[in-house]
């Protein structure tokens, strides 16, 4: 577990170890916002304990989205007292319906919680509910603004705005390629772009994995994305027996352009429905 990083007056980013996620923490005069909760409960603990040496006010929770890495850790935190989990409703849905699935993900670095044995390996779904309009959450001297752009990493990715911070959870992820398993490619690209946009509002953009962004990082990845639907637009077109043969000319990895591919694919059949 590594240090608390400040990024802004009373904003604070905290890098785990396995997954590398950044939990952000934002602390007010009478409650503190804790941004993701790592892969189970032992993750789920160090991050309290290095919450709990910053400060002892009333917790809320934020999942930005519903990856493993960023919610399996609630049942820490409810154990803790926290009954406040915000998140977008197509997050909250989706760990609802379909976390239990996301327990293999984590066998080796949590294999209790991949089990579903053991204390507190329980599924706590989010019942503060954002839509499509931002909230505001007081925190007392301190508002976050948790707000959704739309669909990309996921269906549910969650902002959240201080005065100086943005975290942005898997909107953005640094040091590595992004990860398409639940992606909308395209949007992806549009909520980047919208992203890039708001920095002038912020001294600190966070992504939700890697160190803290530019806006000519965020740029970048949008305009890496964009030449990417359209490389492989063309490729389906030339060979669309065999759609594999785009992977090559993909600016990502084999794995992640394998994913690229079949998410374009099944969300222009079903661009409303798509998982």
């Amino acid at each position: 577990m590594s240090e608390w990083l400040e990024v802004g007056a009373h904003n604070y980013v905290l890098v785990t170890e396995g997954s590398l996620l950044n939990t952000g923490l934002i602390v007010g005069s009478e409650r503190a916002m804790v941004i993701d909760t790592g892969c189970g409960p032992r993750q789920g603990r160090e991050i309290l304990e290095a919450v709990r040496k910053k400060t002892d006010l009333p917790l809320v929770v934020v999942n930005t989205h519903a990856h493993y890495d960023h919610f399996f850790g609630n049942d820490v935190f409810a154990e803790e007292g926290v009954t406040e989990f915000w998140a977008h409703e197509k997050c909250a849905a989706e760990i609802d319906q379909r976390g239990d699935l996301q327990r293999r993900h984590v066998a080796t670095l949590e294999p209790g919680m991949s089990a579903g044995e053991g204390d507190k390996t329980g599924i706590v779904v989010p019942n503060a509910i954002v839509k499509d309009q931002p909230v505001l959450v007081d925190l007392g001297g301190l508002t976050a603004t948790l707000f959704y752009l739309g669909r990309g990493h996921t269906n549910g990715d969650l902002l959240v705005g201080t005065p100086t911070t943005l975290y942005v959870g898997d909107l953005v992820e640094q040091g590595t390629h992004p990860s398409f398993e639940d992606s909308y490619p395209e949007e992806w690209a549009d909520a980047l772009r919208h992203i890039s946009a708001l920095r002038h509002r912020y001294e600190f953009l966070i992504p939700g994995h890697g160190k803290p962004c530019s806006d000519q990082f965020v740029k970048t990845m949008a305009n890496t994305m964009t030449t990417a639907v359209r490389q492989a637009r063309q490729s389906i077109r030339d060979t669309p027996n065999d759609a594999t043969k785009a992977i090559p000319v993909l600016p990502y990895g084999p794995e992640q352009s394998r994913w690229f591919i079949k998410r374009l694919q099944e969300n222009w059949r079903n661009p409303q429905e798509a998982p």
